[in-house]
């Protein structure tokens, strides 16, 4: 098994085999809350207009931002504090990004896609041991898809360490990715729409232990499917 690392869009567009989009703060973080608290009708876009047209065909709950903030109209914005005990039991929730949900749309041409972070990270190495796959990458989505982030590369760099029985510090890395940009807005009391407790969830290691699949959806965006691997 080969196990690369790729990074934002463009690596999302070229990635080969089984490919796994991180994004950690915080889309594929609060995708996994989202999915334990009930959302088995779960869609990924890449557009606003699109995210707002599906949520209207399936009165679906609209989640999601543009440069971090709240998408106006939308039920709730790409924090996990926010939907941390929402019950979208029955419910289809519509989800966009300025990076992960981008990422997931791009890598479609792949042959299977799931997402990573770091509260399902076992649960993806378990998923690429089961598949066993003759090539795995793993896409840093970084800063809106374009610029490298620390998070995700370092949740890369973890996750292929796990595969490949390489040890990792998780206690050593969580307390360095506090401090990178990525992080800097959950301690800003300025910044209300990335609650500090975001920061928590989001490194809440191994929490769930399921990933997310993503399906080509008719009309664009893609389905996520929860597949557990307990």
């Amino acid at each position: 098994m080969i196990v690369k690392i790729a990074e934002c869009l463009e690596g999302a567009r070229s990635a080969q085999g089984l490919v796994v989009v991180i994004d950690v703060y915080r889309a594929f973080s609060l995708a996994c809350y989202a999915a334990a608290n009930g959302a088995e009708r779960y869609v990924a876009v890449d557009d606003v207009d699109l995210a707002r047209d599906i949520a209207a065909q399936e009165k679906g709950v609209l989640v999601g931002e543009r440069d971090c903030i709240r998408i106006d109209g939308f039920d709730f914005g790409n924090s996990p504090t926010e939907i941390e005990h929402e019950d979208f039991s029955g419910r289809t929730l519509v989800h966009t990004t300025s990076a992960g949900t981008q990422g997931l749309v791009a890598a479609l041409g792949a042959g299977e896609v799931i997402t990573g972070a770091f509260v399902n990270a076992a649960a993806v190495v378990e998923y690429v041991r089961r598949t066993e796959p003759e090539v795995v990458t793993l896409v840093a989505m970084g800063e809106a898809g374009r610029m490298r982030a620390q998070e995700d590369m370092m949740c890369a760099m973890y996750i292929k360490n796990e595969i490949e029985n390489y040890p990792n510090s998780f206690k050593t890395l969580k307390k360095f990715l506090a401090t990178v940009p990525g992080a800097l807005k959950f301690f800003d009391e300025t910044k209300d729409y990335a609650p500090e407790r975001d920061f928590d969830l989001c490194m809440d290691l191994d929490r769930f232990d399921f990933v997310l699949k993503a399906g080509p959806r008719d009309g664009g965006g893609v389905w996520l499917r929860r597949i557990s691997v307990a």
